[in-house]
């Protein structure tokens, strides 16, 4: 698992403090660098970003009501475990997402939009070429994203950007059980998804989305079923 970076930290702009922790700690977090049930020292952290402990409480809470940082009773803190007795929930609302929005941007979609989607994909095979887990991961939610764009939709896409994030954890725990090796197929699919939005054919953007969608949630399924066989705890 990679190390927390401690190196120097940038000069940072007056009143940017909290951005800052809260953009680190949120990348760590849903990178895995601090991983489910790790605990988390308001002093340490002070002492590691040289600033006071208001901002490192500030970014903390911002944390807290994205449900990425739990408080406990006794007032310790600590990254909030995955959630996998209601992870049923999320998946449900993860393909409807991936369906929707595909289709939207099947429909809706500007020229100018696919140049957008393309760059993304470029830049995703590029990472599962490289066999850079972290890169595929970001990857992969920018390219998602970028469809939602083009659906023209903001409440559709601040859900599935939301949903996105959260499944970045889920996502890396599967690459790690695989060596951080993506099957070259996830690449290919994204590009006949490109195809069919190019196209503006809406049900076949629909099906491809949601065979997309729901191949991964059962990769992801087989994953942590296998952890639980090896009483793995979160």
């Amino acid at each position: 698992m990679t190390d927390i970076d401690t190196s120097p930290l940038p000069e940072r702009k007056r009143g940017s403090g909290v951005k800052m922790v809260y953009d680190l700690l949120r990348d760590e977090i849903l990178d895995l660098v601090l991983p489910p049930g790790s605990p988390i020292d308001e002093v340490q952290l002070a002492e590691r970003f040289k600033m006071s402990r208001t901002p490192i409480r500030e970014a903390l809470v911002r944390l807290a009501g994205e449900g990425l940082i739990d408080t406990l009773p006794n007032r310790s803190t600590m990254v909030a475990n995955i959630d996998f007795l209601n992870m049923h929930t999320f998946f449900d609302a993860l393909v409807l997402m991936y369906r929707v929005t595909t289709k939207q941007a099947a429909q809706y979609h500007r020229p100018e939009d696919l140049e957008v989607i393309r760059a993304h994909q470029a830049e995703f095979a590029a990472a599962v070429q490289a066999q850079d887990a972290l890169a595929m991961i970001a990857t992969n939610a920018a390219f998602h994203s970028a469809i939602a764009d083009a659906g023209r939709n903001p409440y559709f896409t601040g859900l599935f950007n939301r949903l996105l994030d959260e499944g970045r954890r889920m996502l890396r725990l599967y690459y790690q059980s695989y060596d951080d090796r993506l099957p070259q197929r996830f690449v290919e699919e994204h590009d006949v998804m490109i195809a069919v939005i190019a196209n503006r054919d809406v049900e076949e953007a629909d099906r491809l989305a949601r065979q997309h969608a729901e191949q991964i949630v059962q990769q992801i399924q087989k994953l942590f079923a296998r952890q639980d066989r090896l009483d793995m705890t979160l």
